[in-house]
C-alpha cells in the first residue's frame, strides 16, 4: 500500500493562495508581543476557525461565569486563518441526513438528533453572531440542493430519509425529496436521480475567522503568528504553576493548559493520532463568465460512492466548487496523509474547466470558465467524527480537531463546549454529542481509517476510469 510516513505533518511554507485570501487583513500577520511572554493560562496551538472560536469562548464563558479572563496566548504557523478554513468552500451546510441515520444506527435516536441538532443549530448561532458583532463576511441564508446522480446513493439517501422520518429526527421535517424528472427540474441538473433540499448557509470564512480574532486581541488576547509549534513537552515534576512547555523556535512558553486546534496536522505534535487524524488534500475552484445564468442556491453532487462535489454562488456571480475526486482519488499519496498545500494535486485544474456545462440545464453555451485553483488541507478522524475534549494521559490537554472536511457547521459549539469544559472544569455537563466525545477506548484502540478503507473497496471493485 502506498505511505506518505516520510512527509512532514507540519504546515509547509508558500501554500498556495486561495480566493477567500487574496484580500487580507491587518490581523493576518499579527504578533500582539514584539516576544512571546515566558508563560500563560493557556495555549491554543492554531488561529484557524478553531483557534478563533477558542478564544471567543473562551473569553465570552469567562464573562459569563464571572471571572477574570485567562491570559490567552494563540500560536500560528503561519499566518492567520491559512490553513483549512482559509481554503474551503464557504459551505455552512449541516448535514441533517445521512449522518443522522448512521448514528441512529449506531447509538440511537436521542444521540442521532444531538447529532443533526448540533450541526443545525450552528446556522443560528453564526447569523446571531454577524449580525451582533456587524462582521463583514458575506453571510447569507440559503437553500442546498443535494443531488444524487447515481443509482445506488439515490436508493440509500430515499432508505436513510425513511428511517430518520420514522425516527422523527428535527432536522428531517424541513428536507425536501424528488426523484428522476422531478429531481431534474428541481436541481437543474443534466441526469439527477434523486434530489434532496434544505436549509444551510454560505459566507467568507477567511473574514468570519479574523473578526473573531481581533475581538479576541481587542480584549487581551495574545496572537502570535509565524510562530510553529514544534514540540509540547511536560515541565519539570517539582513546577506547580505549570504542566508543560510548549516550544517554537522563537522561545518556549509555560502553560497549564494547551488547546490542539490543529486539525489535519495534529499528529506531529500528538503522536497518539497518528492515524486517528490524517491531513488529506482537497480541491477547490472559482469559477467566472460574463455571460452565465445565475446560482441562487448552494450545491452537493453526488457522484459516487466517493465522488461529491459541493458549490456555492457568490454575489459577483461566480461559483466556488470543490471536489474533483475523479481525477485522483485512485492516486492514494496525492490526497491521503498528505499535508502539502503549497502545489496542486496533478491534473485537478482540468476537472473544473467546463463543469457548469456538464451538468447544468442553460448553462451549455455559457462562457463560465475556471478563474482560481488552490488547495488546502483537512483533518480526516478515522471514524468520521472530531476528536473533542481532554487528552487522556496528557493533563491539561484539550483537542478540538479532525473535522474531516466538515468543519463548518460543527467547529463554532464544539469549541465553545472546550471553553466551557476549561472556565467551569465541567467535562461532562456540556452540549457536544457523543460520538464527538474523547473516551480512553477511542483514544487507544485501533480503528482503521474510514477513508481508507472506502479507498481500497474502490480501488478493489472498479475498473480504472478514465479522466477528462
Amino acid at each position: 500500500m502506498p505511505s506518505n510516513s516520510n512527509r512532514s505533518k507540519f504546515p509547509v511554507p508558500h501554500a498556495l493562495p486561495s480566493y477567500w485570501r487574496k484580500q487580507v487583513g491587518p490581523i493576518d500577520r499579527h504578533r500582539s508581543t514584539p516576544r512571546l511572554p515566558s508563560s500563560a493560562d493557556i495555549v491554543v496551538v492554531g488561529a484557524g476557525y478553531v483557534g478563533a472560536s477558542l478564544a471567543y469562548h473562551l473569553v465570552e464563558e469567562s464573562a459569563r461565569c464571572g471571572r477574570k479572563v485567562p491570559e490567552i496566548v494563540v500560536l500560528e504557523a503561519r499566518e492567520a486563518c491559512s490553513g483549512a478554513t482559509g481554503r474551503n468552500g464557504g459551505h455552512l451546510k449541516p448535514d441533517p441526513l445521512l449522518r443522522a441515520a448512521s448514528v441512529l444506527s449506531t447509538h440511537g435516536k436521542e444521540v442521532a438528533e444531538h447529532v443533526a441538532s448540533f450541526e443545525a443549530r450552528q446556522i443560528g448561532a453564526i447569523k446571531a453572531l454577524v449580525k451582533r458583532e456587524d462582521v463583514d463576511c458575506d453571510f447569507e441564508e440559503t437553500r442546498v440542493v443535494d443531488v444524487c446522480l447515481y443509482k445506488k446513493g439515490k436508493e440509500k439517501i430515499k432508505a436513510d430519509l425513511e428511517r430518520v422520518v420514522d425516527a422523527d429526527i428535527s432536522t428531517a421535517r424541513d428536507i425536501g425529496y424528488s426523484e428522476d424528472r422531478e429531481a431534474e427540474q428541481v436541481s437543474g441538473v443534466r441526469g439527477a436521480k434523486s434530489c434532496l433540499t434544505y436549509d444551510a448557509a454560505r459566507l467568507w470564512p477567511y473574514r468570519l475567522v479574523t473578526h473573531l480574532l481581533e475581538k479576541a486581541v481587542s480584549l487581551g488576547v495574545n496572537l502570535q503568528t509565524y510562530t510553529p509549534v514544534t514540540s509540547v513537552s511536560p515541565a519539570a515534576t517539582d513546577a506547580k504553576d505549570h504542566r508543560w512547555l510548549v516550544t517554537t523556535p522563537r522561545s518556549t512558553i509555560k502553560t497549564s493548559i494547551v488547546i490542539y486546534a490543529t486539525n489535519g496536522y495534529t499528529s506531529a505534535l500528538v503522536p497518539e493520532m497518528k492515524d486517528k487524524i490524517v491531513p488529506v488534500k482537497g480541491i477547490v475552484a472559482r469559477l467566472v463568465g460574463k455571460y452565465a445564468p445565475r446560482l441562487t442556491d448552494s450545491y452537493m453532487m453526488r457522484i459516487s460512492d466517493y465522488e461529491y462535489d459541493y458549490m456555492i454562488p457568490r454575489p459577483d456571480g461566480s461559483v466556488i466548487v470543490g471536489g474533483a475526486k475523479r481525477d485522483f482519488f485512485r492516486n492514494l499519496n496525492d490526497w491521503f496523509d498528505n499535508s502539502d498545500d503549497s502545489s496542486l494535486i496533478k491534473g485537478a485544474r482540468r476537472y473544473f474547466d467546463g463543469y457548469m456545462q456538464r451538468h447544468f440545464y442553460g448553462w451549455e453555451k455559457s462562457d463560465v470558465r475556471t478563474e482560481d485553483v488552490w488547495t488546502g488541507i483537512m483533518g480526516y478522524s478515522n471514524d468520521g467524527f472530531p476528536y473533542v475534549g481532554p487528552a487522556p494521559g496528557r493533563p491539561g490537554q484539550y483537542l478540538c480537531a479532525g473535522f474531516s472536511g466538515h468543519g463548518m457547521p460543527q467547529i463554532f459549539f464544539s469549541a465553545k463546549a472546550i471553553a466551557s469544559m476549561i472556565v467551569t472544569g465541567d467535562t461532562e455537563n456540556v452540549d457536544l454529542p457523543v460520538p464527538y466525545r474523547i473516551s480512553p477506548a477511542r483514544w487507544s484502540q485501533p480503528k482503521e481509517h474510514v477513508s481508507l478503507k472506502l479507498w481500497r473497496e474502490i480501488v478493489e471493485s472498479e475498473p480504472v476510469r478514465a479522466t477528462l
